[in-house]
């Protein structure tokens, strides 16, 4: 069977999870990313806001993945539909000096040419309250 270029599974997709030496999993290019490119295009799922209060009341396990993975804006946590659909987007990683920026919809373009083999990175606090330091 023929697939084309457009309608592979590789279309668009510039990175994969591996170890970081940052924290724990990292997103890292796998081809070059040229500045202003959306690394997550087909990401398009809806943002699902939760109140602090709910995540508050959960067991620890449960808070945890929201202290991680979630955007935090005042007494709300933006995470998807369920953390068993975490994409990619969702391990980028904290830096001073970001490679990636989200834009107003929280999708991710660098700022910069991404060399394949680089970790992807963002400054947290360009989008997001930071996290709790405990859980």
């Amino acid at each position: 069977m023929n697939t084309d270029s457009k309608t592979s599974p590789h279309h668009g997709v510039y990175t994969r999870l591996e170890p970081s030496t940052i924290h724990g999993v990292g997103v890292f290019a796998i081809i070059p990313i040229p500045k202003g490119t959306y690394a997550f295009m087909d990401h398009d799922e809806p943002i699902v806001w939760v109140d602090k209060s709910i995540v508050e009341s959960l067991p620890k396990p449960l808070r945890e993945l929201y202290y991680s993975f979630a955007i935090i804006k005042g007494e709300k946590y933006g995470c998807p539909k369920s953390f068993n659909d975490l994409t990619a987007s969702w391990y980028l990683n904290h830096s001073e000096r970001p490679n990636m920026a989200a834009d107003k919809d929280y999708r991710f373009y660098a700022v910069r040419d991404i060399s394949a083999g680089e970790e992807l990175t963002i400054d947290y606090r360009s989008y997001s309250e930071l996290p709790v330091d405990s859980v």
